[in-house]
C-alpha cells in the first residue's frame, strides 16, 4: 500500500492507495483541519486510527507540503511546522517517506487527469515537446513547471507566488500602494489567494460592505466571491474583477517565463469556486495581453482542474515510483 498526503495551510488530505499502473487507486481518503494538529505525524496517526489501518502495511509515502522542500525537510510557509522526511519515516515506521512542494505534488497528478476532470478555458494548440505550467490559488499562491525532457514531463517546484506583484494599471497601482503601506512589500500572493481577495476587498470598499461584516471572518474569501458572483455588492464585484485580472496576468507571466506551449493548468480551490468569473474573458485577456507574444499565448491550451484531490493524487503517483 501507498500513503499520500496533501498538506496545506488550511486543510490536509491523507489517503491510502493501491499502486495501480499509471494512476494509483484510492482506498481511503480523509480530510483534516491542519491547525487542529501539532504536526504531520499527529495527522497520520489520526488517519490510521480512524481508518483502522496498520502503517506496517505501508511500503512508502509521499507528502506534498505547502512550503519549499530543501534536502529532505520543509518548513511550511503559512503554518509553524517543520517536517523532516527521515524523522517522519522513523516516527511512523514507514520504510521511505518523500516530501514534495505541494505544487510539485499537484504537477505529478496533472498528466494522469481525465478529460472530465478539466474545464477548458482556452482550447489552444498543444505543442508536442512543450513545457507545461501549473498555477494554483488557495490559502496561498502556488506555481510549478512540468519541464519537457525528451518527451517526459518532469515536475519542478517554484516559490513564484512570493515574487513581487507587478501592477499593470492605475487601479492596480492603488492596490500596490495599499499593500506596501500595510505589509511593507507587495507580493503576488497578497493579491492572488484567498487572503489576497480579502486585501482587494479592503481597497474597493470605502465603507461598510453589505455582504461582509469583518474581514477577519474565516470564510471571508468565499463570502466576497459569492456576493460578487451574485452581484449583491458592486465593490465585491470590483474586488473579484481585480482578482481575476491579476490571476490571469500572473498565469500569463508564468507561461512566458517557462514557454509553456504544452499548456497551462489552473488548480486550487478558488478556481473551481469562481469558474464563471474565470470563463467570462477577463482572465484570458489578462493572460494574453503581453506584446509581442500575444499570438503565442493565445495558442496555449488553458485548463482549470476540477479534481479537488489532484495534489493528493500526484503525491500518490510519486510514491508509486519510489
Amino acid at each position: 500500500m501507498l500513503l499520500a498526503g496533501d498538506i496545506g495551510g488550511t486543510k490536509a488530505l491523507v489517503g491510502l492507495f493501491d499502486p495501480r499502473p499509471a494512476r494509483p487507486l484510492p482506498i481511503a481518503v480523509r480530510e483534516f483541519a491542519t491547525l487542529d494538529f501539532s504536526g504531520l505525524t499527529a495527522i497520520i496517526s489520526a488517519f490510521a486510527s480512524q481508518e483502522a489501518v496498520s502503517l506496517a502495511s505501508v511500503r512508502c509515502a509521499c507528502f506534498g507540503v505547502a512550503g519549499p522542500v530543501i534536502g529532505e525537510a520543509a518548513a511550511l510557509t503559512n503554518v509553524a511546522w517543520r517536517i523532516d522526511g527521515p524523522a517522519t519515516a522513523g516516527a511512523l515506521g514507514i520504510p521511505r517517506v518523500a516530501l514534495l512542494n505541494d505544487l510539485q505534488a499537484m504537477a505529478y497528478g496533472v498528466p494522469v487527469l481525465n478529460g472530465d476532470e478539466l474545464h477548458v478555458l482556452q482550447e489552444g494548440e498543444s505543442v508536442g515537446g512543450g513545457n507545461v505550467a501549473l498555477v494554483a490559488a488557495g490559502t496561498g499562491l502556488g506555481e510549478a513547471l512540468l519541464h519537457n525532457v525528451d518527451g517526459r514531463l518532469i515536475p519542478s517546484p517554484s516559490e513564484g507566488g512570493h515574487s513581487d506583484f507587478p501592477a499593470r494599471t492605475e487601479r492596480e497601482i492603488v492596490v500596490l500602494r495599499y499593500l506596501i503601506q500595510r505589509f511593507g512589500r507587495a507580493s503576488v500572493e497578497q493579491v492572488v489567494s484567498g487572503r489576497g481577495l480579502v486585501n482587494l476587498h479592503g481597497v474597493t470598499h470605502d465603507g461598510r460592505c453589505p455582504a461582509l461584516d469583518r474581514r477577519d471572518h474565516p470564510d471571508a474569501p468565499a463570502i466576497i466571491s459569492k456576493a460578487a458572483l451574485e452581484r449583491r455588492c458592486l465593490a465585491c464585484v470590483e474586488a473579484l474583477e481585480l482578482f481575476v485580472d491579476a490571476y490571469g496576468a500572473e498565469a500569463g507571466n508564468l507561461a512566458l517565463r517557462t514557454v509553456s506551449t504544452g499548456g497551462v493548468f489552473v488548480g486550487g480551490g478558488i478556481a473551481r469556486k469562481i469558474l464563471p468569473a474565470l470563463a467570462d474573458g477577463r482572465f484570458l485577456h489578462a493572460f494574453s495581453e503581453k506584446a509581442p507574444f500575444e499570438e503565442m499565448l493565445r495558442k496555449m491550451p488553458i485548463k482549470v482542474i476540477l479534481n479537488d484531490q489532484v495534489g493528493l493524487l500526484g503525491a500518490a503517483v510519486y510514491a508509486a515510483g519510489l
